[in-house]
């Protein structure tokens, strides 16, 4: 069977972290996303992002989609059979209302991980940490996205596995013992750091 986990939560919880340690670990693919906006120095067209023309987007089928800052982007249908084709297991990170638009869509083959931490001040270090700005960090914590990723919305409640991200070696040994959970297939080598 195959499987996405859809990684989920408030902004500065860890989700890149998350995602970047599954593929890491336990090779899962990431579904690379699609975008209008201009590519950034370095980015390349199916490595970073699928990047598109306004004209072009809507010829994929989207599971999810947002506009931001006057700009498109979304995850497609092909970009999660892509994705599959080299894993059984996918992994991205959305916001909760793409999370629920995927349950809706594919509640057999989602798997919902909500992130959190136990104090606001611990998610602007991390967005600080990474090299954000000051005001983009107030402005993105303070916007209407991020106040409604603080909770697990009521729709996720019954779907989503719950995860304090606060310790980064307490949430891999949680991580890994939640796969097993939800059925991954244990080898060896994933438990070799």
């Amino acid at each position: 069977m195959k499987h996405v986990v859809v990684i989920t939560g408030a902004p500065g919880t860890g989700k890149t972290t998350v995602r970047n340690y599954l593929t890491e670990k336990y090779g899962m693919e990431k579904v690379l996303t699609h975008t209008t906006r201009m590519k950034r120095v370095g980015e390349q067209d199916g490595v970073d992002y699928y990047f598109e023309t306004d004209e072009t987007f809507f010829r994929n089928h989207f599971l999810e989609h947002v506009d931001y800052d006057d700009k498109k982007y979304g995850s497609s249908l092909e970009g999660l059979q892509r994705a599959w084709e080299d894993n059984d297991w996918a992994v991205i990170v959305l916001d909760t209302k793409g999370a629920i638009s995927y349950l809706r869509k594919m509640p057999a083959e989602t798997l919902v991980l909500y992130l959190e931490t136990s104090d606001q001040k611990k998610q602007a270090q991390r967005l600080a940490e990474r090299g954000d700005r000051v005001e983009l960090i107030k402005k993105r914590l303070a916007s209407q996205e991020a106040k409604r990723d603080l909770e697990l919305p009521q729709e996720l409640h019954a779907h989503a596995q719950l995860l304090l991200n606060d310790d980064w070696e307490q949430t891999k040994h949680y991580l890994d013992a939640w796969l097993v959970k939800v059925g991954w297939k244990v080898a060896a080598s994933d438990f070799q750091d």
